[in-house]
């Protein structure tokens, strides 16, 4: 019996250092979250030890959900990757849009329908005119805003790759909307909440001029209804949602609307509540829409600017009258 009972101790002792074993290397694969941001230990983060040319474990997918969560803005550097790598790796995180909310017809694209051309280039590959009709309305994208935020169901997430960049400039901000909201007063606060806005690209094109759209742009371009206080899907989390995109509140005057909306963007883009990012060629970056706004940075047209970008579907807005949790539990 005393033989038998040391074995079974043995044996107990032998499990317990394999499962160890096995927990350390798994954490040990695992990729490793680096804090990016000087101004916040909860916005912005390097993610290193994993490609995401390969396919990827499900305990890696969920490490990277949770990172998100938690910094909203993820940098994967050094991540060569094709077109069909990079909208695999991003099937991981929900259904693609398509890129429907761009200038150029279908037959004139460069890229395939689940990537968003972020580029100066045309379907030939060839560097567009500064005067190009297509190049003047991707300068939207140098306003604030949140990706698809002019469409019923808004993105959640955005994961954008740098093929080519400048040598210079051509930067990307980001603005922490979670912070910006607990960094509101009570009265502001209470001033957002139940507020439903109108989103548009007839909005964030017409600061820049553009009046005049052919017919299937302008029914592309019916307004939609968003929250203007957003609860997140996941963390339950909540932030302002803010785009250029918006151009009214509903049930407001268009001048009241807008000057408060613009008094809110100015404050969520202070810099304490933001992050430039400096690309790297073969940099991969993904951020939160429901927790972020973001713009892209000026750079010289004489230079060749080709980034891709696939979009994750997110969820309907819906309004909130009131919290129902305390402001110290929101991130």
């Amino acid at each position: 019996e005393v033989v038998v009972v040391v074995v079974v101790v043995v044996v107990l002792v032998v499990v317990v250092v394999v499962l160890e074993e096995i927990l350390l290397l798994e954490i040990l694969l695992l990729p490793k979250v680096i804090p990016l941001n000087p101004k916040s230990t909860v916005f912005v983060a390097k993610v290193e030890g994993v490609s995401l040319a390969e396919p990827l474990a499900s305990e890696t997918v969920e490490a990277l959900f949770h990172a998100l969560d938690t910094f909203a803005v993820l940098v994967f550097p050094n991540q060569a990757l094709t077109d069909e790598q990079h909208i695999r790796f991003s099937r991981y995180f929900g259904d693609l849009e398509l890129a429907t909310g761009d200038y150029m017809k279908q037959d004139d694209r460069r890229l395939q329908m689940e990537l968003n051309d972020i580029s100066n280039l045309d379907r030939a590959g060839g560097k567009m005119e500064a005067a190009d009709p297509k190049r003047l309305f991707s300068l939207g994208n140098m306003l604030w805003h949140s990706d698809s935020s002019f469409k019923a169901i808004p993105a959640q997430y955005s994961i954008l790759s740098a093929k080519i960049i400048p040598a210079t400039e051509g930067d990307t901000e980001f603005a922490d909307m979670r912070a910006a909201w607990n960094a509101l007063d009570e009265k502001t606060q209470q001033k957002c909440l139940g507020q439903v806005t109108r989103h548009s690209q007839l909005y964030s094109r017409g600061e820049l001029g553009f009046t005049e759209f052919r017919e299937d742009q302008q029914e592309a371009m019916i307004p939609v209804q968003q929250a203007l206080v957003r609860r997140h899907p996941r963390t339950k989390n909540i932030s302002l949602y803010l785009s250029a995109h918006a151009g009214m509140i509903e049930g407001w005057t268009v001048p009241e609307s807008r000057i408060f909306l613009k008094r809110l963007t100015e404050h969520a883009t202070q810099r304490e509540f933001t992050f430039q990012n400096k690309w790297s060629v073969n940099d991969l970056v993904i951020w939160d829409n429901q927790a972020t706004m973001h713009r892209a940075m000026g750079y010289d047209n004489k230079e060749v600017r080709d980034m891709r970008r696939t979009t994750i579907a997110g969820v309907t807005s819906v309004s909130y009258t009131h919290l129902t949790l305390p402001t110290s539990d929101l991130v």
